[in-house]
C-alpha cells in the first residue's frame, strides 16, 4: 500500500486534531456488481422493535438474522420481530464474556478493575459472531447495529461482493453522525468533523480475517488494522444512524475517552503515513498533549455557544472527558498496544484451531452457550416457523450449511 500524502487543510480544522481519516479507505464503485451475504449479525441491547429493519433486511436477503442479545432485548423478543418479518434467524441471549468460550485478551486483563474496564459487551458479542460465523463456515456476514438502517439492500450485497478484494467493507453512514462525544461538541461549535467506517453496518470474511474486537471503544477501528497499519478497507453504498443526544449523560464521554485517545492516535500515524509500531511511548507523550490542547479549544468554542440547555450539556461532557484524561498516561497507551499486538497473535492461533465448517448445533456448543440461552427459528418448504424456545434446544441440522442460507432453496 502506498504512503498516503497528509491529509489536506480544511474550513475548521484544528490544529491539534485530524477531523478525517477517510483518505485511507478505498472507494467502491456504486454500480459495483452484487454479491451474496450468508448473514445479518446484530449485536443488540434494545427491545424487539430496535430489530424490525434488520429482520426485513434478512428476509428480503434470504439469510439468517443472527442477533445477540442482552439487557432490554431477548432471544424471544427478537424471535416475534422475526416472526412479524417472516426471517430466518437465530437469537441468544448472549451471557457474561467470561462465560463463552473466548481466550483470555491482555487488553481486557489491563483494564480490569480500573476506571478504564468497560461496562458495555457490544465487543463481546461482535467476537461471539466472529467465532460462529467463522466455525459454521459463512464468509461474508455484515455486523448491523440495532439502530442503523439501510435503504438499499443491494449496498449490501455490493458490501459483501467487495470481500472477493477487500478485507473490511464498510458503508458510508448518513443520518445522524457517529462519532464521539468530543468529536461532536467539536463538529457542533464549527471544527470540521467527518465519520469513519465501522461496526454499525460492515462486511467482513471472518473465514479468511482472524481479527478480533478488543473490549474498548473504537473497537472497530482497531478490528480493521493488522500489526503495522489499516487492512484493505473500502466504502461503499449508505446506512442511516438514528439520532441520539451524546451529551445525555457525562459518563458517556468518560467511557470513550481512553478508547477515543487510542484509535485516534493510532490513525493520526496512519494518515501520514506512519505504522502502528511507531506509537510507542514517545509518541504519546505529544498526542496526549495534542489531546488536551484539543478538548480545551472546544470547550472554549462550547462557552461562546448561546446559553441553551444542549451547551450546558456539552459543557458538563467535555469537563468528564477532560478528567478521565487526566488519567491516561502514555505509559498506559504504550502498554495497552503491546497488550493489543499480543493479543492479535493469541487471537489468530484461536481462530486457526476452530473446527470448520460444522454444524450451527457444534458451533453453538464449542462457544460456550447453553440450550436455554438461544432461541432458532427457521424455513421450511417455503413457509417459516419456529423450532426452538430458549428452553429447548432441537439443534438445526442440515438447512444452515456453509453456504450461509438458511432454509432457503
Amino acid at each position: 500500500m502506498s504512503r498516503p500524502p497528509p491529509p489536506s487543510r480544511t474550513p475548521g480544522d484544528s490544529p491539534f486534531h485530524h477531523g478525517s481519516h477517510r483518505h485511507l479507505l478505498a472507494a467502491g464503485r456504486p454500480a459495483a456488481p452484487l454479491g451474496r451475504v450468508d448473514a445479518l449479525v446484530v449485536p443488540t441491547a434494545r427491545r424487539a422493535a430496535a430489530l424490525r429493519h434488520a429482520a426485513g433486511l434478512a428476509r428480503a436477503l434470504a439469510v439468517p438474522l443472527v442477533a445477540l442479545c442482552s439487557r432490554w432485548a431477548s432471544a424471544e423478543g427478537a424471535a416475534k420481530a422475526a416472526d412479524a418479518a417472516g426471517a430466518a434467524l437465530l437469537a441468544i441471549d448472549v451471557p457474561e464474556a467470561r462465560s463463552l468460550a473466548l481466550p483470555a485478551l491482555a487488553t481486557t486483563d489491563l483494564l480490569a478493575d480500573t476506571k478504564f474496564e468497560r461496562r458495555t459487551d457490544v465487543s463481546a458479542k461482535r467476537n461471539l459472531g466472529l467465532l460462529i460465523a467463522r466455525m459454521v463456515g459463512w464468509r461474508r456476514i455484515v455486523f448491523l447495529d440495532d439502530d442503523i438502517t439501510v435503504s438499499d439492500r443491494g449496498d449490501l450485497l455490493r458490501a459483501a461482493r467487495l470481500l472477493d478484494v477487500y478485507d473490511g467493507v464498510g458503508l458510508f453512514i448518513g443520518g445522524f453522525p457517529d462519532n464521539s462525544v468530543v468529536c461532536h461538541a467539536h463538529r457542533r461549535t464549527g471544527g470540521y468533523q467527518e465519520t469513519f467506517i465501522g461496526g454499525g453496518a460492515l462486511a467482513v470474511d471472518p473465514v479468511r480475517t482472524t481479527s478480533f474486537f478488543p473490549d474498548i471503544y473504537n473497537d472497530d477501528w482497531f478490528y480493521l488494522l493488522d500489526d503495522k497499519r489499516l487492512r484493505r478497507v473500502a466504502v461503499t453504498g449508505k446506512a442511516f444512524q438514528a439520532p441520539y443526544d451524546p451529551f445525555a449523560h457525562p459518563d458517556r464521554a468518560r467511557a470513550e475517552e481512553l478508547g477515543d485517545v487510542l484509535a485516534e492516535g493510532v490513525y493520526s500515524l496512519l494518515d501520514v503515513g506512519g505504522t502502528v509500531r511507531q506509537a510507542d511511548r514517545a509518541f504519546w507523550v505529544g498526542f496526549l498533549g495534542r489531546r488536551r490542547r484539543f478538548i480545551d479549544d472546544v470547550s472554549r468554542r462550547v462557552e461562546r455557544c448561546p446559553d441553551t440547555p444542549e451547551r450546558h450539556r456539552m459543557t458538563l461532557s467535555l469537563k468528564a472527558a477532560h478528567g478521565r484524561l487526566q488519567f491516561i498516561t502514555p505509559d498506559l497507551c504504550a502498554d495497552y498496544l503491546h497488550a493489543w499486538l499480543a493479543d492479535r497473535t493469541r487471537w489468530r492461533r484461536f481462530a486457526r484451531r476452530l473446527p470448520t465448517p460444522v454444524r450451527l448445533e457444534r458451533a453453538l456448543t464449542l462457544a460456550g452457550l447453553e440450550p436455554r440461552e438461544i432461541v432458532v427459528r427457521r424455513a421450511r418448504g417455503g413457509g417459516y416457523h419456529k423450532v426452538c424456545q430458549s428452553s429447548t434446544y432441537l439443534g438445526v441440522r442440515d438447512e444452515w450449511t456453509p453456504s450461509g442460507f438458511l432454509g432457503h432453496s
